[in-house]
């Protein structure tokens, strides 16, 4: 159970019991430090995820610095949610939750020693319109060591200038703490998760998405220019062009107010007036919609290798997508990953502890403490073995108890966020072939093939009634496998969260009257001429 602290003196009391106690000798141990203002969202779960991984115990800090906030931004109005915060922090498996008022630490005023940043990392970017934001980030920061004195801090990569400042205050001090920064998390729009967006209506936040496209429009271009020894190539990427390419997209979106777009060296963060091979560089923006503030940047180096390409497979229950997935996977010498076995594992666990299924809160907590692991077969004929919390239920998943209540529980927001999440972890490498009912559109967004498989009910109910004839198991009629699928369709389609529906850019293959080797080849030779031959 996550742990409340409001004072130095508890906290500190708690870490030296625990330093001075035996660990699991088993796991790397250590102790993390998730530094957060609140408000937690989805991006702060993935930090809180890569801390658990790293160390044996996890401290999460909620503190609103009123150092960090200027005469007219908004402290008084910024989100406060300690409750729900603890909530997360439970469910997600954090140690200690240390939440000190202002008074606790020191910053009732402004009157009180600050650790002031090198000027030249601080006086462009967001420090322009922010004075004195970064040296409040830094004393807070530095105070939050002092006090934990973890082995590890994580911060995510959104705010690119503030992860900067902080690994050059460790470095600068000699403070014994590695600094792990973490990828930003990304709505499917590709709009980052902030604690602001709440601020943002539902249209505000699809025009909030145009930032990142503007990024990725930028980045296209740079990655098209990997030879930088060609002359044509350094007149055409320059930091003018890069950064041309993300205003000029934003030039026909008014409602988005720019305040900045700017190209820096990632790690210094002054301007970049050459883009060279070994150059690691970071393009940012900020703007406002309304009078909502966001920030954003995206990572631009020819020494990052770029991800392997990911095939999204959606479909309705029944059209082939797992059979076809490992196909296209063994063809390609990719990971194939079914995603529908980790639901009915979900759906499993469930049903294993008697609960309602439409129990949300109960099946959130199954969810949440749920162990999946998809491992891969030698034999690339035989189905994924599935295990859940250690325990072979490759078998137990594909029950007709279990295919009857899968959509209860894949409709459920909280199990969907704890699953993507998870699969999005798997496929952040890409070199995968997915397959579910939302890969395409929420999971994957940027996916480069997105197929779209589809058959008839009663095609699809003939199937499921030989599969399982073939499994031994009792097959009902035609009519009722028939009924049950619509029935799931019907389900799948409508649902609020994530529903079944067509990307945008998907190709649409109907397999009815194809053979599985039919549809397979018409996916690699699809993959063949987006990606080996674009």
């Amino acid at each position: 159970m996550a742990k409340l602290l409001t004072t130095i003196a508890a906290l500190r009391d708690y870490l030296n019991t625990y330093r001075s106690s035996p660990h699991d000798l088993l796991k790397q141990s250590g102790i993390a430090l998730v530094p957060t203002m609140g408000a937690l969202h989805i991006g702060h779960l993935s930090l809180i995820d890569r801390a658990r991984i790293e160390n044996t115990c996890v401290v999460l800090s909620i503190f609103v610095n009123p150092l960090q906030f200027g005469e007219n931004e908004d402290l008084e109005k910024y989100p406060r949610t300690l409750d729900s915060d603890l909530q997360i922090c439970q469910n997600a498996g954090v140690d200690v939750v240390f939440a000190p008022h202002a008074l606790e630490m020191g910053v009732t005023n402004r009157s009180i020693t600050q650790v002031i940043p090198p000027s030249e990392m601080i006086s462009g970017l967001c420090a322009r319109s922010r004075s004195g934001h970064f040296q409040g980030v830094a004393t807070i920061v530095t105070k939050l060591f002092n006090i934990v004195q973890p082995s590890r801090a994580y911060f995510g990569n959104k705010d690119g200038q503030q992860l900067a400042v902080i690994r050059r205050l460790v470095q600068d001090l000699n403070l014994p703490v590695e600094i792990i920064g973490c990828p930003t998390v990304r709505e499917p729009s590709g709009l980052a998760y902030s604690s602001r967006n709440q601020y943002l209506s539902k249209k505000d936040c699809q025009i909030a998405a145009h930032i990142y496209q503007s990024l990725q429009q930028a980045q296209q271009l740079f990655h098209k220019f990997n030879n930088l020894s060609l002359p044509s190539a350094k007149a055409d990427c320059t930091p003018e062009k890069i950064i041309a390419t993300a205003a000029d997209y934003l030039a026909n979106r008014p409602e988005i107010n720019l305040e900045y777009i700017e190209l820096v060296e990632a790690n210094t963060l002054q301007a970049c007036t050459e883009i060279t091979a070994k150059a690691e560089l970071m393009l940012a923006i900020a703007a406002r919609i309304g009078n909502t503030r966001l920030i954003d940047n995206i990572l631009l180096s020819h020494n990052i290798t770029p991800r392997k390409p990911i095939i999204a497979i959606d479909g309705p229950a029944g059209a082939g997508k797992s059979t076809v997935t490992k196909q296209v996977a063994n063809k390609l010498g990719l990971l194939s990953l079914d995603t529908g076995a980790m639901y009915r594992s979900i759906t499993l666990a469930a049903m294993r502890e008697d609960v309602d299924l439409n129990d949300y809160e109960k099946v959130k907590v199954i969810a949440a403490r749920s162990k999946i692991q998809l491992i891969p077969r030698i034999e690339a004929e035989r189905p994924i073995q599935i295990l859940l919390n250690g325990e072979d239920v490759t078998s137990e998943i594909r029950l007709p108890d279990v295919t009857a209540n899968v959509s209860t529980i894949a409709a459920q927001p909280a199990v969907r966020d704890i699953l993507v999440k998870q699969q999005q972890q798997i496929g952040q490498a890409g070199g995968v072939v997915m397959e579910g009912r939302d890969i395409g559109t929420h999971v994957f967004p940027d996916a480069e093939i997105k197929i779209f498989l589809t058959a008839s009910a009663s095609e699809r109910a003939k199937r499921r009634q030989a599969d399982l004839i073939a499994q031994g198991q009792v097959a009902p009629d035609l009519d009722v496998l028939e009924r049950d699928i619509q029935e799931r369709d019907r389900k799948d389609s409508t649902r609020d969260h994530a529903p079944l529906i067509q990307a945008e850019d998907a190709t649409l293959v109907n397999t009815d009257g194809l053979t599985i080797e039919e549809v397979v080849a018409a996916i690699v030779d699809l993959y063949e001429a987006k990606v080996q031959n674009p």
